[in-house]
């Protein structure tokens, strides 16, 4: 089974390898080279639905199978900022660092030191005849001093329910269990192999 990830961000390549070991799992631009693909959809499932389709449809072939991720913090305390946008909060081409200092100022502008905040992941799973989406959360708190040198993302200014470290401070193991991805990847897991099978026998 050949799994085609909608991504190229290797944090996120890295996260979904550990958890399909064994399998052979690559990012799109190994086949297809760099591509842009318009994210035009309102929810994190669009999205996520949007790339697996797009990178599919690009492939045309029948004997793969496409997993996408789309993700982000919010925090409701900020208008539900930043949401869908969270990879591009700083505009596009945005580092990882520009959009959590953007975020940090969002905070400090409204006085706050610390404000309740969750991620969402949605991963779409497309295969041929059919089309997942799963969610995954995790439920915390975003803080105005970045903190931790793990991670990637808005990692370093979110503190996880029930614990007083960062994404960028606690260990790998301690983030992948709690990570909102992982969550999702958990339930899609069954239904990627169950698509596996499937194509092994359709050949």
């Amino acid at each position: 089974m050949q799994i085609i990830l909608a991504t190229s961000n290797k944090g996120k390549v890295r996260e979904i390898r550990t958890l399909f070991e064994g399998e052979e799992v690559l990012p799109f631009a190994d086949l297809l080279g760099p591509m842009e693909i318009e994210e035009n959809g309102d929810t994190f499932a669009q999205n996520a639905l949007i790339k697996a389709r797009a990178i599919f449809d690009t492939l045309k072939r029948d004997d793969v199978i496409v997993v996408s991720d789309d993700s982000g913090i919010t925090v409701p305390a900020l208008g539900n900022e930043p949401g869908i946008y969270s990879a591009r909060y700083a505009g596009e081409g945005a580092s990882d660092r520009e959009n959590l200092q953007k975020l940090v100022q969002k905070l400090k502008e409204k006085g706050l030191s610390s404000a309740p905040a969750y991620y969402t992941a949605a991963i779409a799973v497309v295969a041929p005849g059919a089309a997942y989406v799963m969610h995954g959360w995790m439920h915390g708190k975003v803080i105005d001093t970045p903190r931790g040198e793990g991670g990637f993302g808005y990692d370093p200014i979110f503190i996880p329910e029930g614990f007083d470290q960062t994404l960028g401070e606690l260990a790998p193991e301690v983030k992948k269990r709690l990570s909102h991805r992982s969550k999702a990847l958990r339930l899609a897991k069954p239904i990627i192999e169950m698509l596996g099978r499937t194509l092994v026998i359709g050949h």
